[in-house]
């Protein structure tokens, strides 16, 4: 019987359409270093972002024929390493995307009425300082009308795109991979609408966004320093929702004490599971800890995906 190790977890979905297909699912975890020894008795094993799987040990365990990663980035694994050992390497680009999208602008809109500062604050001094902090936060700002930037016009990034259109913004992009999108808004009740998104270069983005929101994978360099933010208007919002690093934090928060970035929404960050503490004291920031993709919802669309894709391959 083919063994999968699910090293990071597989939803009970997920695990129980494996096991109808025939495989043998073992959900325990196993600590990195000791996960050599132990992947010398699997077929096969599923990872989401903890667990590393890196050239040492695609080496030691010959036996493995399918490494599967429950998400979309890979950066965790080395993908190319593995497929050169003829190691097949899968993942869910799909199924957590809308996820991810409506993270997004829950910063935003979260941000764009000081609910993250409001929600520290109010249990404080609600009771006592209640007119003054109704006048500190009456300076929120509407979204409509807005233009939203997406750097990064793949699935997760045209997932936000048809958000903010549904909020009535207008939406630039830029990806050195795509020239043109065609994002179908459904509406309930009515005919579905397409709208064409051409994209421009980064310059461009810069100059146009009041809000940007970046979809792109980690490579160890950040893609917006100081250099980039000097580009951008005056009071714009960054979210990040993609991989940690892609925007240089020191610089972040220098832009911010200086007014030219007004707020940031973070879900990753340079240094997880220890974000920098200024970061995560900053008022004008907004956080969440690495859970894009953690919905009932994209997990279970993670879980099936991932069996569909092992039961074709080992059949």
């Amino acid at each position: 019987m083919t063994r999968i190790l699910a090293n990071d977890g597989i939803t009970a979905g997920g695990k129980e359409a494996l096991e109808q297909a025939g495989f043998e699912v073992i959900t325990e975890n196993v600590p990195q270093e000791n996960l050599m020894e132990e992947l010398k008795n699997y077929d096969a094993v599923l990872v989401r972002s903890a667990t590393k799987i890196r050239k040492d040990l695609i080496d030691g365990c010959p036996n493995i024929r399918l490494i599967g990663r429950g998400g979309v980035g890979m950066d965790n694994i080395d993908v190319e390493y593995a497929r050169e050992k003829g190691v097949e390497v899968i993942n869910t680009p799909a199924a957590s995307s809308e996820s991810v999208a409506e993270l997004v602008f829950a910063h935003l809109l979260g941000l764009a009425r000081f609910l993250p500062d409001s929600n520290r604050n109010m249990p404080l001094t609600g009771d006592s300082k209640f007119k003054e902090m109704k006048k500190s936060y009456a300076k929120g700002i509407e979204l409509r009308g807005k233009t939203m930037g997406i750097i990064g016009i793949g699935r997760i990034g045209q997932a936000t795109a048809r958000i903010a259109l549904g909020l009535g913004m207008k939406v630039v992009a830029t990806d050195p991979f795509i020239d043109k999108v065609t994002i179908t808004l459904n509406i309930e009740g009515a005919s579905d609408v397409l709208v064409e998104i051409t994209t421009i270069p980064m310059n461009d983005l810069f100059k146009q966004s009041d809000f940007i929101s970046l979809h792109v994978p980690g490579d160890g360099k950040p893609v917006i320093t100081s250099k980039e933010f000097a580009k951008m208007k005056d009071g714009v919002g960054i979210i990040n929702a993609s991989r940690g690093g892609v925007v240089k934090e020191s610089d972040l928060l220098k832009e911010i004490e200086k007014g030219k970035v007004a707020f940031a929404g973070l879900d990753v960050f340079e240094n997880e599971p220890k974000p920098d503490i200024r970061i995560l004291m900053e008022d004008q920031i907004s956080l969440t800890p690495h859970i894009g993709a953690a919905t009932v919802e994209a997990q279970d669309r993670i879980g099936l995906e991932l069996a569909e894709k092992i039961t074709e391959f080992f059949k």
